[in-house]
């Protein structure tokens, strides 16, 4: 039996209300100073890579088919892809970001939108079990991830 506390669906639910707790307070979308921001989205987008990163692994054939820990890290990616968006507002400017992302704010707000669509379907295909689907959908969302980071991320 894990001691892990993300290892139960409890645990999820639990992580999940804790992030929509912390996320919906008006106060905590405030950013103090832009680099709170900057390092909030890059925390976010950290969290997001390892934990498809670990899908990868599997879609690679790196590690083992296990289908309670695919749906799990697709969970936790679907929770976190809601998380980093709000630390792009105006005055944020730096980090990783590229400014097109402030010039060109509609068209970072489609590939967000298409990457978080992407996101809810690998989270569909992995809690499925169908590897097959899960394969698919990977694909699909690194490619979203992929075009974004062409676009907006610096090299």
């Amino acid at each position: 039996m894990s001691t892990n506390p993300l290892s139960t669906k409890t645990g999820l639910r639990m992580l999940a209300a804790s992030i929509i707790l912390v996320t919906a307070s008006p106060a905590f979308a405030q950013f103090q100073k832009p680099e709170d921001a900057i390092k909030y989205r890059q925390s976010a987008f950290s969290l997001i890579g390892t934990h498809f990163g670990r899908i990868g692994a599997v879609v690679k054939g790196e590690v083992p088919y296990n289908k309670d820990d695919v749906a799990r890290n697709a969970a936790i990616i679907a929770t976190l892809s809601t998380l980093p968006w709000q630390a792009f507002g105006a005055g944020t400017e730096g980090g990783k970001a590229q400014p097109a992302i402030w010039a060109e704010a509609a068209k970072f707000k489609a590939g967000s939108e298409k990457m978080q669509t992407a996101i809810t379907e690998l989270n569909q295909a992995a809690q499925s079990g169908n590897l097959e689907n899960i394969k698919k959908a990977f694909s699909a969302t690194g490619q979203t991830c992929k075009a974004c980071h062409d676009d907006f991320r610096k090299k």
